[in-house]
């Protein structure tokens, strides 16, 4: 098992600490990227060939999966001989999404030239109010 070790380990990285995947297929994995900044968190997925009616994306007890299945059937006939051929493409992958720190409802998805883009944004924090108390 490979472990990432942050450079600063009080400092926890977001792909192990915040985002941490945990179940896949044992087909080909598309690669990911997250990014955040101070408004949101962006997942890059890489779908070449996939069409946006290819891909599914459930946001389910805070858990984001991304999963696609597609299947295509040839066939030619000729003369002499039929031929057929079956191609079946498919993967799934999950993301435990940080409780209390995302906004799931408003999250959005777009698919241009074979990227899948998701941007999750954060919850606004609200300050905490402050109140005086009058000693009677």
């Amino acid at each position: 098992m490979l472990v990432k070790k942050s450079e600063f380990p009080f400092f926890p990285t977001l792909v192990d600490d915040i985002f941490r995947e945990f179940s896949t297929t044992n087909s080909t994995l598309p690669a990911v990227n997250i990014k955040e900044d101070e408004n949101a968190f962006s997942v890059e997925v890489a779908v070449p060939g996939l069409a946006k009616e290819d891909i599914k994306i459930n946001i389910e007890n805070n858990v984001l999966t991304i999963s696609s299945e597609r299947k295509s059937e040839n066939e030619e006939k000729k003369e002499n001989y039929t031929r057929r051929e079956y191609s079946y493409q498919s993967f799934k992958r999950s993301f435990k999404l940080p409780k209390d720190t995302v906004d799931t409802d408003n999250i959005s998805a777009s698919h241009v030239n074979g990227e899948l883009t998701i941007t999750i944004p954060k919850m606004e924090k609200v300050a905490p109010k402050a109140k005086m108390i009058a000693i009677e």
